[in-house]
């Protein structure tokens, strides 16, 4: 997909990988919507980069009237929507059963799969309904929507059941989803970062910042969210891939704990 005058919606777009991907999307000219329940944030993003390329919705995913208004004011700003990244998600940690051995609640499990898999799924859904009415590139090609899974789809560690079965079903969502929207001309792809340098990720303590960095084989190093935005640039441009899920981890295969 050729980016000039193109428009792209980013969930989780007010910071960490969102906004690392929305600032490369500017910078090669494309107009961007960020979708995020941080207010605050996404204004000053607006302010920063100027609302004639910006957009902010203050979107919440898992809300089916939330974000099919947000796509709306899209469309009214835009008029069109040819990339969708969905970056919005949680990353919960609580074993089945706590040191009392007692279970863990089931409201958080579900928060996470709401969130992290229907929340992904309820964008795209609206984003493949408007990139179908978009005219066909000279490959026939409408839309672009990426997904961000996990390695922890793979190798979920200890504490992390809600948070590995919600990037699980990212992965197993992506080739079935690029095969119903293959008619339309929409690709469909994931991108499952490892561990990277986002601020949730820098606020914690050093010493565990050097934990997971030592199970990272090489560079031997946090993931720099830019890089993230790099890939996503990369399969927006590249239109042979599509029904596929990339590693961005520095081979790195997570341990039990």
């Amino acid at each position: 997909m050729n980016l000039v005058d193109k428009v792209a919606v980013v969930t989780g777009g007010a910071s960490g990988l969102g906004r690392a991907t929305l600032e490369e999307l500017i910078k090669v000219g494309v107009k961007v919507a960020a979708f995020d329940l941080n207010k605050d944030q996404g204004e000053q993003f607006v302010a920063e980069f100027g609302a004639d390329k910006v957009l902010f919705s203050c979107t919440d995913v898992t809300s089916d009237s939330s974000v099919e208004a947000a796509f709306e004011s899209v469309i009214a700003k835009f008029g069109r929507v040819d990339i969708c990244i969905n970056c919005a998600g949680i990353a919960p940690a609580k074993k089945v059963l706590d040191r009392n051995k007692k279970a863990q609640a089931l409201s958080a499990f579900s928060i996470a799969i709401n969130i992290n898999l229907i929340g992904s799924f309820n964008v795209a859904r609206i984003a493949a309904e408007k990139m179908a009415l978009n005219e066909p590139n000279d490959d026939n090609e409408r839309g672009v929507i990426i997904n961000t899974a996990s390695v922890a789809a793979y190798d979920g560690q200890m504490g992390q059941t809600a948070y590995a079965a919600s990037k699980g079903g990212i992965v197993a969502l992506m080739l079935p989803m690029a095969r119903d929207l293959a008619s339309s001309g929409i690709r469909v792809n994931t991108i499952a970062p490892g561990i990277m340098g986002t601020p949730m990720l820098l606020a914690m303590p050093e010493q565990v910042q050097e934990s997971l960095v030592s199970n990272i084989q090489f560079p031997k190093r946090m993931g720099a969210p830019n890089e993230f935005a790099r890939l996503s640039l990369h399969i927006i441009e590249n239109g042979y891939i599509n029904g596929e899920t990339i590693r961005l981890d520095g081979a790195i295969r997570m341990p039990s704990k």
